[in-house]
């Protein structure tokens, strides 16, 4: 009993660490914002999250909340234009890769633009508005052929029906648009924690466990209502 209240104060006191930093660097992206030049922005901004992803599982890992398994994600960090698709059990899926693939960026909803938490750091670094729709393609299309990495979940939302939920169109479109492959990102977890309706503040069992692997990779495609098919299936048989 002891042990699981020192754990969920452990806990609690990272959440609030992460949520101190991540407010504060949006705050100090309110005034470079303005200041900076679009390029030296984008690569200030990128980096900037990554290193808060990267101090919140190194913190984690420390305080024997978590065990992450996620080097496998280094290979990709040098990569020219390319679309990492990874399955979405929960909401730490994205910091997971970011925080290993520090020049990625994410496409997010528009609302999250205007979250003090969120949005003056997604802003400086460039990440994609997911409406217009028209105005989220066009804009990951100019990403990937500046040579960017993009970061998707073709399931568009958390995992309800494992293993996974069926793919959303648009990744395949991208990819062939920009004819730049896919590299699919296989993550596994022993815990449920911020899976679909679980909200952040309930404490899972500890310590999670977090494993993410390289899958295939998929050159793009003419045809990609067919490749979203094949990819589908791919993730489905990987993940039974």
């Amino acid at each position: 009993m002891l042990r699981r209240a020192w754990q969920c104060t452990l806990f609690y006191l990272l959440l609030a660490h992460l949520g101190a930093m991540s407010l504060t660097w949006n705050l100090v992206c309110l005034v470079l914002y303005p200041l900076l030049p679009r390029g030296q922005g984008t690569v200030v901004g990128r980096a900037a999250i990554s290193s808060v992803y990267r101090g919140f599982w190194a913190c984690a890992q420390w305080l024997g909340l978590m065990r992450v398994d996620d080097q496998a994600l280094d290979a990709l960090a040098r990569d020219q234009g390319l679309i990492i698709a990874a399955n979405h059990p929960s909401m730490l899926d994205a910091m997971l890769i970011i925080a290993r693939v520090p020049r990625g960026i994410c496409i997010m909803r528009a609302s999250l633009m205007r979250n003090p938490f969120l949005g003056a750091g997604a802003r400086m670094a460039r990440y994609i508005r997911n409406d217009p729709p028209r105005g989220m393609i066009r804009g990951a299309v100019q990403n990937l052929r500046a040579g960017g990495q993009l970061v998707l979940f073709p399931e568009g939302t958390r995992t309800i029906a494992p293993p996974v939920n069926p793919f959303r169109p648009g990744i395949t479109l991208m990819a062939h648009m920009a004819q730049v492959p896919i590299q699919t990102v296989i993550i596994e977890a022993d815990t449920a924690y911020l899976g679909k309706g679980w909200p952040i503040w309930r404490a899972p069992q500890f310590p999670m466990h977090f494993s993410v692997r390289l899958g295939q990779r998929f050159a793009p495609e003419a045809d990609h209502m067919g490749l979203l098919k094949r990819l589908e299936t791919y993730f489905a048989e990987e993940l039974k």
